[in-house]
């Protein structure tokens, strides 16, 4: 009799579940390489809208003859190319006289106001370097006419420098009697002096600040050295403290032109929007030329060119100081 083997119930091997695909995710490093471009995307737009966007119309406008007659259409401002430019640059013609008058100003003001900050603003940093009771209240009040607005602080010169009610002529006429008469300080020959008194006493405050905050760097073991060398005080201010405070003056003086010679607020709050001819500076005739006459093209033409100066002055300081620096 034959026997049958019972068949074996062979179970087929189970196979493994397959895995989804992991999601393919962004390596750290190149989300590191990303976060610097996505942090500076919101300034470099700001900049766009604010600074370069408004210079390229204005560089646009200096090519077309834009006046009131084409102010609500901009496009149907006929191009003239460069005649504006050629207008306003020309010395022999009235637009260019006055243009090159209100230049020569803007030098003469520019030069004065730099050049008395600065002085007045190491002056009373050296002098307030070492400690003494109440150095930090004078620090303090120093810092003050920095700290007001542009307006508060020149709507109150202009009170002072009124003829007959103003403080300026009541100390120099009535409490010191350096004068027998009560000038004009705000038209006339002393428009000058008045603008320039504004500006220096808003200016060195930031001279004051910059330098103080230079002397703060070096070292006291120079003066210690200098002194037991039997040098004196103006011995170390010529041979240590002003060369150590080399690389911060270089700034301080282009960001105090740079401010300067574009200041617009000052001589517009001071006189009104109309300064006489001896204060007329080369940002407030810009205005006049383009919101008084309305010749927009023109106006847009002194812009450019005003632009173009002040790139090239201060190309050519950077590379005057760089040489120094790297005969040095």
């Amino acid at each position: 009799m034959a026997t049958t083997t019972p068949a074996r119930d062979v179970a087929a091997p189970e196979r493994p579940a397959r895995r989804a695909a992991p999601a393919r995710r962004r390596s750290p490093g190149r989300r590191r390489s990303l976060l610097p471009y996505l942090l500076l995307a919101p300034a470099v737009v700001l900049e766009l809208a604010v600074h370069v966007v408004p210079m390229l119309v204005g560089a646009w406008m200096s090519l077309r003859e834009l006046t009131q007659f084409h102010i609500r259409d901009w496009s149907t401002a006929p191009f003239v190319g460069w005649e504006n430019y050629r207008v306003v640059l020309d010395v022999d013609s009235a637009v260019g006289a006055q243009l090159l008058h209100s230049f020569g100003v803007t030098v003469g003001y520019t030069v004065a106001s730099v050049g008395l900050s600065w002085v007045l603003g190491t002056t009373a940093a050296v002098l307030l370097q070492r400690p003494f009771r109440g150095r930090a209240v004078l620090r303090a009040l120093f810092l003050t006419p920095y700290a007001l607005p542009v307006y508060t602080a020149v709507i109150t010169w202009s009170f002072l420098f009124q003829r007959d009610t103003g403080l300026v002529n009541h100390v120099l006429v009535d409490q010191l009697h350096l004068l027998d008469d009560r000038p004009f300080w705000l038209i006339g020959e002393n428009s000058f002096v008045a603008l320039l008194t504004v500006s220096v006493w808003r200016s060195w405050p930031f001279a004051f600040l910059c330098v103080m905050a230079g002397l703060q760097n070096i070292p006291g073991e120079l003066y210690e050295a200098a002194a037991m060398d039997g040098a004196g005080f103006w011995r170390r201010l010529r041979s240590v403290t002003l060369p150590m405070l080399r690389p911060v003056n270089l700034v301080l003086v282009l960001v105090l032109f740079l401010w300067t010679f574009n200041d617009f607020n000052t001589p517009y709050v001071l006189f009104g929007g109309s300064a006489p001819e001896q204060a007329n500076l080369l940002s407030l005739h810009i205005y006049r030329s383009s919101f008084k006459t309305w010749d927009f093209g023109a106006g847009s033409a002194m812009s450019v060119a005003l632009l173009l100066f002040l790139l090239l002055v201060t190309a050519g300081y950077l590379l005057l100081t760089n040489r120094r620096r790297n005969d040095a």
